[in-house]
């Protein structure tokens, strides 16, 4: 079985941020590292970007006012 993936606009859309913090936090050295880059972009493992949310918690949303 297949893990779930997600690209940058499905973790914008579960983070609660623009695409355009999410182009920022992806390069952050604690974000999980993609599990493909394909023409259309990188893709992550949800459960992997979900984890790293977690750990983060309130962190995620202060670092879209920066």
């Amino acid at each position: 079985m297949l893990d779930e993936v997600m690209v940058a606009a499905e973790i914008a859309d579960c983070l609660g941020v623009s695409r355009q913090r999410v182009a920022v936090q992806v390069e952050r050295s604690d974000f999980p590292m993609p599990i493909a880059r394909l023409s259309v972009g990188r893709m992550w493992r949800t459960s992997d970007v979900r984890q790293w949310a977690a750990s983060r918690s309130h962190r995620v949303h202060e670092d879209e006012r920066e």
